[in-house]
């Protein structure tokens, strides 16, 4: 109880703004409560009057159900307008919540995780409790409403009283023990359900790749493995919980049939009236709702206690990790960047071992090395996307660590290799980074990205919806848009890590002076596969076994090191091959 009174104020705090129309809503539940109650009784005296031939009363009796069962319906139908606004802000509240500590969590944790694990308790479990007041407040309506059938049942007759007492008491039993097992059992399913929903995202998400590969067949055969085992688990689950069923389905029946026997036995021995017979038989099994409404209540408290517990290991810091900002901030970045003595582990493999360089402000740099060299690292630590690392990383001299998030992340815009696009239109992927951006600045970013002849030849222009990923540009268009993107937001600093790997040579050449127009007014650090393209940087790093071994120019590394020399004609060697060909 004490973890559902601490659920319960969580949710209240997400109920802003809603907060008078739930009070409204339990007002309104009072009059239902007072309905409840006198029906039973006006029900009772309606079949007395009847059987006793009281006609007029019988009559004037059955006006006034009439009466109670109208206000009741009324009384319901605001008390279900008031439900779905309710929920629908509660509901919105703590998904947009959910969805922004989701976002704090740091790489680590998703990558080790998954997004079955959040996506299931950002829909699913956000939705189990967003109902919580009006849910609790319709059970607390029928225990109270069928404790006035029980105190009918007093009423009328000691003995009826008494048995109902017994028979309730065992169903009880029965459905608190059926509830405590499924929930168990729910607890576990869900763990494995998480994982399912991200295996299936997966395939999704990968289709393409998995067609490329030809490897339908593997893929549809482990999902299908995943089904089957979720779904077993489920099959066992409920098999247990039909178990309990049935004895609760056997015991009603049962007890059905020993109220007729009470019923008759009283009748015959003088002890109750044919017209008490009747009613007592009218309302049969009706205390059973008690029962229904009390386990239902505590089926309730342990779902949203699950559903809750759920949200809450991501609310809090205890389970999940989230990102760690200052409290620093830099009205005006210049662009000066530092990684002294940096030292990075992903999953015990060591990435870098002792990096140092400088960056000056509005200074061009690329980063060269063989794949793994760690050159993606540096951007992701740069960034702040990983903050388990040793040494010191320093953005305009002050140590990222001190920083707060937009110091870092609202000065710094990447353009990454497999560049994300969101499914929405190729407007709205531009105004994600600028909310008050024109027609004509997102024209421009588009130009001189080279992307605004392919827009403008599509139907719908820039309002075109692109698909989950950009799934429908290709490698190419997508990285044009990343970079358009990065136009848009201008920061001071602008990383390219591979940005145009995609590209032809004749885009990436219009990329390239796009890039170069940039050089001197913003500080702009590229890795690069091509070295071509990066012959005109200020600086060139040459990264290899996680620390950096030269920098210099082109011409420098060229004549000093032999590590850039050897990829230098590496690519002299594909060039040649790929015109033989």
């Amino acid at each position: 109880m004490k973890e559902f009174k601490k659920n319960i104020k969580f949710v209240w705090k997400y109920s802003k703004g809603e907060k008078k129309r739930i009070v409204i809503y339990f007002l309104l539940s009072l009059f239902s409560i007072f309905t409840s109650i006198v029906v039973p009784f006006i029900s009772a005296r309606i079949i007395v009057n009847l059987t006793n031939n009281n006609i007029q009363q019988f009559i004037g009796m059955g006006a006034i159900l009439l009466s109670a069962f109208l206000i009741g319906d009324t009384i319901s139908y605001f008390k279900s307008k008031l439900y779905e606004r309710i929920f629908m802000r509660i509901y919105i509240n703590i998904q947009s919540n959910l969805g922004a500590e989701i976002l704090k969590l740091n790489n680590n944790t998703l990558e080790k995780n998954g997004s079955g694990v959040f996506i299931q308790r950002l829909v699913g479990d956000t939705k189990n409790i967003s109902s919580i007041f009006t849910d609790l407040n319709k059970y607390i309506n029928g225990i109270i409403s069928n404790i006035g059938v029980m105190f009918t049942y007093f009423v009328l007759s000691k003995v009826m009283f008494v048995f109902a007492l017994i028979s309730f008491t065992i169903r009880l039993l029965i459905e608190l023990v059926r509830i405590n097992t499924y929930n168990k059992n729910e607890k576990e399913y869900r763990k494995s359900n998480d994982v399912m929903t991200g295996f299936a995202g997966e395939i999704v998400r990968g289709a393409e790749d998995i067609k490329m590969l030809n490897g339908e067949e593997s893929f549809l055969k482990e999902l299908r493995n995943k089904f089957e085992n979720l779904n077993m688990e489920r099959y066992r689950m409920e098999n247990t919980n039909l178990s309990y069923l049935v004895f609760r389905w056997y015991w009603a029946e049962i007890s059905y049939f020993l109220t007729i026997l009470i019923i008759g036995l009283s009748v015959y021995f003088g002890s109750m009236s044919i017209a008490v017979g009747v009613v007592v038989y009218n309302f049969g099994n009706r205390y059973n709702g008690l029962v229904s409404n009390i386990t239902g209540f505590h089926e309730l408290m342990k779902r949203f206690n699950l559903s809750a517990t759920r949200i809450f290991d991501i609310f809090e810091d205890s389970k999940y990790e989230k990102e760690v900002f200052g409290d620093k901030h830099l009205s005006n970045v210049n662009g000066n960047f530092e990684f002294k003595n940096v030292s990075f582990k992903y999953d015990k493999k060591r990435v870098l071992k002792n990096c140092n360089f400088k960056v000056n402000a509005n200074e061009t740099v690329a980063f060269v090395g063989k794949s793994g060299a760690g050159k993606t690292t540096i951007f992701n630590l740069l960034c702040k996307m990983y903050d388990n690392y040793k040494g010191t990383i320093t953005i305009d001299g002050v140590n990222i660590k001190e920083l707060d998030k937009d110091s870092i992340r609202g000065n710094i815009t990447i353009v990454s290799q497999n560049p994300y696009i969101f499914n929405m239109s190729i407007k709205d992927n531009l105004k994600l980074v600028k909310e008050d951006l024109t027609d004509k600045e997102m024209k421009n970013a588009c130009k001189m990205a080279c992307l605004d002849d392919y827009i403008e030849s599509l139907p719908n222009k820039y309002d075109t919806v692109v698909g989950e990923g950009g799934i429908t540009l290709s490698g190419g268009q997508k990285q044009r848009l990343a970079i358009a993107r990065a136009f848009v937001q201008k920061t001071e600093i602008i990383l390219f890590d591979e940005a145009t790997s995609a590209l032809d040579n004749e885009t990436q050449a219009k990329i390239q002076q796009a890039i170069n127009n940039l050089q001197k007014e913003y500080t702009i650090l590229i890795i690069a596969h091509r070295l071509s393209t990066i012959q005109n940087a200020d600086r060139i790093l040459m990264l290899d076994d996680g620390h950096i071994i030269a920098e210099g120019s082109h011409k420098e590394l060229l004549k000093n090191c032999k590590e850039y020399e050897e990829l230098y004609n590496s690519e002299i060697k594909d060039i040649d091959v790929k015109k033989a060909l």
